[in-house]
């Protein structure tokens, strides 16, 4: 799995060690497994015909996939302790490599693979990383099978929103490890693969033979379009880079149980903490970076909440300030040194101070109109409905 697009290889890696101290390695099955049961679901024929050809595996499976179908198998595994399960096991069986590698760096390096599947284990990749480097990964037509995670043992079942969610791991006689997983219905998944260039020619759901047990598993086949749509080019206008006429900045709003976050710039101005984006950089990593640089509060990315533009102009330059609400936080905010505002305070909405930075105060009423606020005109641009100016949302530090 990747580092990057996986929040899991602590997890991953932990697991593998509980298994390696207790010498634990089950034998190679005799049929695939995608589920948790056997006997539940397909077996191997839904990757159809394998001897001779090279093929992808995610997770578990490469021995029988090469013992018993011949085909060229490379298993690819990002923790090291479950590597070394499968190596010291298994490493002398012909027709598997055993690969300890980020499974999109090696899809970027090899030869495109005659098949790809993955037990349980695509799911901890985000999809929209994990599937156009699949897709490039596979010739076409090469079909890409995998199975994922449907309903817990909770009963709570998928989601419509492409978003990890908390899960765990575990074993008889393990703790439970935390696992961040995407757990997708099946729209959703077909309307992903679809999006990345596959056919997905059936997706089913494999229940637990235990009536009382809620677990449900999904099988997606799918397989790589033969014809993908012509890609369209791009090019630079000319080699030199476009005179700069416009500035780009952030502004978060961080209110807590004392009030809004606030702090006094070296020129006399008080504003919210906040600066300019940096090449390369989303927007939610500008507002976290900014955060703990001026105040030393740290957030993450997905506590921040993008509401808008904002559009004015400095002199000649157009000014664009992007305001943000960050919900989670930890710290206490502290003045930082060679930073050209300090002094936090926080205020209450009701008795905010005279002499607010122009573009703070206009982040300030965009996001609560009723604030009693005097600034220059900007036309402000919503990015989601939710983010339009109507009442305070709530929030918290942490």
């Amino acid at each position: 799995m990747s580092v990057e697009a996986s929040p899991n290889p602590e997890t991953w890696t932990a697991y593998g060690q509980f298994q390696l101290d207790r010498s634990y390695m089950p034998p190679a099955p005799e049929q695939l497994r995608w589920g948790f049961w056997d006997g539940v679901g397909p077996g191997d024929d839904v990757l159809g015909p394998l001897a001779g050809k090279r093929v992808l595996d995610i997770g578990s499976g490469a021995v029988h996939i090469a013992q018993v179908h011949g085909a060229l198998v490379d298993a690819v595994e990002l923790s090291p302790t479950q590597h070394r399960r499968a190596t010291g096991h298994f490493g002398d069986v012909p027709g598997v490599r055993f690969l300890h590698a980020d499974v999109i760096e090696h899809l970027q390096q090899a030869q495109p693979y005659d098949a790809t599947y993955g037990i349980c284990t695509l799911a901890g990749i985000d999809p929209h990383i994990s599937l156009p480097a699949l897709r490039d990964g596979l010739l076409p037509g090469a079909p890409l099978v995998f199975s994922v995670l449907h309903t817990n043992w909770h009963g709570h079942g998928p989601s419509d929103t492409v978003a990890p969610r908390a899960e765990t791991v575990g074993l008889k006689g393990m703790d439970p490890l935390p696992l961040q997983t995407w757990v997708l219905t099946a729209q959703v998944w077909e309307d992903l693969l679809t999006d990345y260039g596959f056919t997905v020619e059936a997706i089913t759901q494999l229940h637990a033979p235990d009536p009382d047990n809620p677990v449900t598993c999904q099988l997606i086949q799918a397989r790589r379009r033969t014809v993908l749509p012509a890609r369209i080019t791009s090019r630079p206008r000319s080699r030199r880079p476009p005179v700069p006429h416009a500035a780009i900045g952030v502004g978060a709003i961080v209110l807590g149980d004392r009030g809004l976050l606030l702090g006094r710039h070296r020129r006399g101005t008080l504003e919210l903490p906040g600066g300019s984006l940096e090449i390369g950089e989303p927007l939610e990593k500008t507002v976290v970076r900014e955060l703990a640089e001026e105040t030393g509060l740290s957030a993450r990315p997905e506590d921040v909440t993008l509401l808008g533009t904002l559009v004015d102009h400095a002199g000649d330059v157009v000014r664009v300030t992007v305001g943000a609400l960050v919900t989670t936080w930890q710290g206490e905010p502290t003045t930082q040194p060679d930073e050209s505002v300090g002094d936090w305070a926080w205020w209450p909405l009701d008795e905010l101070p005279d002499g607010l930075f122009e573009c703070s105060a206009q982040i300030l009423t965009a996001w609560r109109p009723d604030l009693p606020i005097d600034h220059p005109p900007a036309h402000f641009t919503p990015y989601d409905s939710r983010t339009a100016p109507s009442s305070a949302p709530e929030s918290a530090g942490a």
